[in-house]
């Protein structure tokens, strides 16, 4: 059994020795006990200590469970918009009061810094503010425009798909899950998440705060298991599924959600490149370039890993960068001291040690950084700056999921956007520049779904109103906005005439009624440009 005194295993988690962390286990989605093979043993990173076990789940379990959401989900579906909407709130209070249990609970499964446990858990209560006063509006009713204005109307209603699935990652447990779960909530849906097996407590313990928030039983159901055992059967069963992960695995569940004839949305890798113009502040660049590739050990799939700059800022920018580098600090604590935390486990290190060495053996010089620190932690890697890295090595053209940035120098800010493009992924870029309206022209041209102007990502993906997804291989669809909630619906066009069937009429010569036609179809189209170009006049003031 996982130790009923966390504190004694894993340093000081002062609120989380009021819990035991094996109640947690008894809300997944199954009946039988998690014991012996059919059980997964949970690690913290910190330390590389097993914390408990969660049972592993299979077909007949996830069967089950999405039976039970797509039950309670008829009648969920039937309740009002704003009284879902303050579900939703009320859960985003519970998270921002229950902070620091969860926040001793995400750095004991991650590993992350304290500041880092501390920015995701606040993207939660923000989320489901933005979620719980925009769902109404989302989904009401909309009029369009009828195929005779005046004889016809057309409006267009919003159901919920029914039951989605939402596989989320380790890196961030809590935002990326509740990212896709609340607004597909708030839509009318059911839910069932499929937690990473590193990170299955945090899902669990929102699981609770979400039927205390008021959530009608099993609306939201937990499974816990191995990917490939879960995932299939998951997306066999759900009406949607939402998924934050690889490009690899996006890739098979896209494929498979298509056999299904269902909707997916799929956030997936990403090798983002930063573009310092020779005009930018080097100094604040240098800071931002940390935030940027450095956040989370670099475990984030915003993180920057190809720094491209103007050669006349290159120099300034290089010493700027690696000293603000080396001013980083690493710790497993439960406390603020530190600014980055450990890598999740052992074949996360592995793979980052593996892209710095490929660099190395291909030329490239490691300005600062470049070695494992198990004195710190069994998984912690020093932030490290790499340069003379070329194009072919791994480091430039796969995602690294680690603390490791690669700088390049570039003639001039059409060579730094044609080498920022240079690659098959396309979800988050960053621009810093003095001139920033010269820096949004620049991101407009810079093939990502996301681009920041003087800012790491925060800029973009805090805007909670505006949609974030990626181009290219960094997948499908969109999170947040408007957009991220109407994704988890289906529209329905009900058409009305008010003159009965649309039809040549019966005692009208067939010619006349023609050239009456096509005489008011030429009217109704010139007034519909008309309202255009007011409307396109008025959206420009």
């Amino acid at each position: 059994m996982p130790p009923t005194d966390l504190p004694t295993a894993v340093g000081d988690a002062p609120t989380l020795a009021a819990r035991r962390l094996d109640d947690l286990p008894e809300r997944v989605a199954r009946s039988r006990p998690a014991d012996g093979d059919d059980a997964i043993d949970v690690f913290a990173p910190a330390t590389g200590e097993r914390i408990g076990r969660v049972p592993a789940c299979d077909a007949d379990d996830v069967a089950a469970a999405v039976d039970r959401a797509g039950d309670a989900q008829a009648e969920w579906a039937e309740t009002p918009a704003a009284e879902r909407a303050r579900v939703v709130d009320r859960f985003g209070d519970l998270v921002a009061d229950r902070r620091e249990e969860l926040l001793d609970l995400l750095q004991l499964e991650t590993g992350k810094s304290r500041r880092t446990a501390v920015e995701e858990l606040f993207d939660v209560p923000t989320g489901c503010a933005y979620v719980a006063s925009e769902v109404p509006d989302a989904l009401a009713e909309e009029r369009r425009r009828g195929v005779a204005p005046g004889i016809t109307t057309a409006t267009v209603t919003r159901e919920p798909v029914g039951v989605v699935g939402v596989i989320s990652p380790w890196n961030y447990p809590l935002t990326l899950s509740m990212a896709d779960a609340i607004p597909a909530l708030a839509a009318g849906n059911a839910v069932v998440l499929k937690p990473d097996e590193k990170t299955p407590f945090g899902a669990l313990l929102l699981s609770e705060l979400l039927e205390v928030a008021g959530l009608p039983a099993d609306l939201f159901q937990v499974v816990t298991g191995e990917g490939p055992e879960v995932g299939p059967p998951l997306i066999d069963a759900v009406d949607y599924v939402a998924f934050t992960g690889s490009t690899s695995v996006g890739r098979t569940i896209a494929e498979r959600a298509g056999r299904n004839l269902i909707g997916c949305s799929l956030e997936l890798g990403g090798n983002n490149p930063l573009v310092v113009l020779g005009d930018a502040d080097v100094d604040e660049a240098a800071r931002g370039a940390v935030q940027a590739c450095f956040s989370n050990a670099g475990q984030l799939c915003l993180s920057a890993e190809r720094i491209y700059v103007v050669e006349s800022a290159y120099d300034a920018f290089l010493d700027a960068f690696v000293r603000e580098t080396e001013a980083v600090t690493l710790g497993t604590g439960y406390d603020y001291d530190a600014d980055l935390g450990s890598l999740v486990d052992d074949d996360q290190l592995a793979r980052v040690e593996s892209h710095v060495e490929d660099a190395r053996e291909r030329g490239a010089t490691v300005e600062t950084g470049g070695r494992a620190r198990p004195d710190v932690g069994p998984y912690c890697y020093e932030p490290t700056v790499l340069t003379g890295v070329e194009p072919d090595a791994t480091v430039a053209c796969e995602e690294t999921f680690g603390p490791v940035a690669a700088v390049t120098p570039v003639p001039d800010a059409d060579a730094a956007i044609a080498a920022a493009n240079d690659s098959h992924y396309g979800l988050n870029a960053s621009v810093w520049t003095g001139d920033r309206e010269r820096g949004a022209e620049i991101a407009r041209e810079i093939d990502c779904g996301t681009v920041n102007v003087n800012d790491a990502f925060l800029a973009t993906w805090g805007a909670v109103d505006a949609p974030m997804g990626g181009f290219g291989d960094s997948g499908l669809g969109r999170r947040h906005g408007p957009e991220g909630i109407r994704r988890y619906t289906e529209t329905r066009t009900v058409g009305v005439s008010r003159v009965g069937p649309l039809t040549f009429p019966e005692r009208v010569p067939t010619d006349w009624f023609v050239r009456g036609a096509f005489a008011a179809m030429e009217v109704g189209r010139r007034v519909s440009r008309a309202v255009d170009a007011v409307r396109r006049r008025f959206s420009r003031r």
